[in-house]
C-alpha cells in the first residue's frame, strides 16, 4: 500500500466534514488537512439530500446542544449565503395545531423558542390568514420569520471551492479499518495522521467503534421520502404540524424550496440498511442483519413507541397517506396535483443501545488523537458553522496543542 501522511484526517465529506475542514484551515493554515470521502462527489448523502430548510431553533430543550447552536447557526448560514450570493428563500414558517392537546404543545414550543433566543410569534387565526392564507389551525399558530430555505448542494459546493489549495480532497476512497494508533487503511493505501475527525454520517458509529468510542451507540437508518406539488402558489411559507416531542422527527409538512416549488415530507420510515434509498441500492447483507436486529428488539419491546411509529411510517410508502396528512395542514388542496416520490434521503439516527432510546441531541466523543461526531442529524446543516467551531474548540483544548 502507498503511504500517505497528513496532520488532520477528516473522514466524511458532508457538511460537517467540510465546515470542520474550513474551521481548521482558518485556525491552523500551516498544517496539512486531508478530507476522505468514499463517493466521487462531496455531500452525496444526508447533506445533499435534505430539505434545505434553515431551522430557527425552537424545537429543542434549552439545555441541549441543538438549542445552543441552532439560532446562531441560522444567523451565520444566512449571512454566508447572502454575502456569497448563494440562493436563499427567506419565506418563514408557520406551525399549526389541530386540537387543544396540540395547542398546549404549541405553547411549549413558544416557551422553548423564547428560552433559546429565537424570534417567534404566537398568532391567532386571523393573523395566520394574513401570514399564510391557506394554513389551517386550531385557534393559534406559531410564526417563525427566520426559517428559510437554501440549496444544500450549492452551499456545500461553495464551501468546498473556498478550500481549494488549503484542504486535500481524497475522493472515491473508502475508510476500511483502523490500522494502528496513528494510521488507517483505505481501499487504496495507508494514511497516517496526527488527529482524525470522524464525520462519517451513516457510518460514524462503525468508524468510532474502531477507536473505542461510541460503544453504547449504534446508528439506525430512517428513510425520508418527499413528493412535489405541481402548483407552487398553493402556499407562501413552510407549514409544519406540531411534532411529537418524544421523538426527533417533525412529521410530514409543506416545504417551500429555494426555487419556490412546494413539496411535502419527509417520512421517517425505518430502513433496512444504511443506504436503502430504493430497490437494492447500497444493499449490504451484514447491514441488513445488523439493522433488523436493532429494529426487531425495539419493535418487540415497544421502546419509545417504536412499534406504533414503524406502522404509521410504513403506511407512507403509499403516497395517499402522506397526502392525507399534509392536507390536514391547509384549508384547500387538490391532491391530484401531487407528483411521484422524488429523490429520497436517509437520516442517520443514533440509538442508545443500553437505554433502547433514540438520542435527541448531538453527540461528540473525543479520544486522544481522534474526535467522533456520532449524531450529527437535523438541524446539523443549519448548525454547521458554530457546531464546527465548538468541535475545534474542544479539540484544541484537549489535544491539538501537541500538533
Amino acid at each position: 500500500m502507498e503511504d500517505h501522511k497528513t496532520d488532520f484526517l477528516i473522514v466524511g465529506g458532508g457538511i460537517m466534514g467540510l465546515t470542520i475542514a474550513r474551521e481548521l484551515s482558518l485556525r491552523r493554515p500551516g498544517l496539512k488537512i486531508s478530507l476522505l470521502e468514499k463517493e466521487e462527489r462531496l455531500s452525496s448523502h444526508a447533506s445533499g439530500r435534505n430539505s434545505g430548510v434553515i431551522h430557527a431553533g425552537f424545537y429543542y430543550t434549552p439545555d441541549s446542544l441543538k438549542a445552543r447552536l441552532t439560532a446562531e447557526g441560522n444567523r451565520l448560514l444566512t449571512e454566508y449565503c447572502v454575502s456569497n450570493g448563494l440562493k436563499i428563500n427567506r419565506c418563514g414558517k408557520v406551525v399549526v395545531a389541530k386540537d387543544e392537546a396540540e395547542l398546549k404543545m404549541l405553547h411549549e414550543l413558544k416557551r422553548r423558542g423564547d428560552a433559546n433566543g429565537v424570534e417567534l410569534s404566537m398568532i391567532d387565526e386571523k393573523e395566520l390568514a394574513e401570514v399564510e392564507p391557506n394554513a389551517s389551525t386550531h385557534r393559534r399558530a406559531l410564526f417563525s420569520p427566520a426559517t428559510s430555505t437554501i440549496d444544500p448542494v450549492e452551499v456545500s459546493g461553495h464551501i468546498a471551492g473556498s478550500l481549494k489549495g488549503k484542504v486535500e480532497f481524497l475522493l472515491n476512497e473508502r475508510f476500511v479499518r483502523r490500522g494502528g494508533e496513528d494510521f488507517i487503511e483505505t481501499d487504496r493505501r495507508r494514511i497516517s495522521f496526527a488527529h482524525l475527525v470522524n464525520t462519517a454520517g451513516l457510518y460514524a458509529d462503525k468508524v468510532a467503534h474502531q477507536f473505542n468510542a461510541g460503544k453504547r451507540y449504534a446508528l439506525i437508518p430512517f428513510k425520508g421520502l418527499y413528493m412535489e406539488y405541481g402548483d407552487s402558489s398553493i402556499i407562501k411559507r413552510h407549514i409544519y404540524p406540531v411534532p411529537n416531542l418524544r421523538n426527533p422527527f417533525l412529521g410530514v409538512h409543506f416545504t417551500k424550496t429555494v426555487e419556490g416549488k412546494v413539496k411535502i415530507g419527509p417520512t421517517a420510515i425505518p430502513a433496512f440498511w444504511r443506504e436503502n434509498y430504493g430497490g437494492l441500492s447500497g444493499f449490504s447483507l451484514s447491514e441488513l442483519f445488523d439493522v433488523l436486529s436493532h429494529e426487531a428488539r425495539l419493535f418487540l419491546r415497544g421502546s419509545f413507541n417504536f412499534r406504533a411509529l414503524a406502522f404509521e411510517e410504513a403506511k407512507k410508502y403509499f403516497g395517499r397517506c402522506m397526502q392525507a396528512q399534509a392536507s390536514k395542514l391547509v384549508k384547500s388542496i387538490d391532491t391530484s396535483g401531487f407528483g411521484p416520490f422524488i429523490r429520497p434521503g436517509i437520516r442517520a439516527q443514533l440509538l442508545d443501545v443500553k437505554a433502547r432510546s433514540l438520542v435527541m441531541d448531538f453527540v461528540i466523543e473525543h479520544r486522544e488523537n481522534s474526535t467522533h461526531l456520532l449524531n450529527a442529524v437535523s438541524p446539523a446543516f443549519t448548525c454547521s458553522f458554530p457546531f464546527s467551531s465548538l468541535v475545534v474548540d474542544e479539540m484544541e483544548k484537549r489535544m491539538l496543542k501537541k500538533i
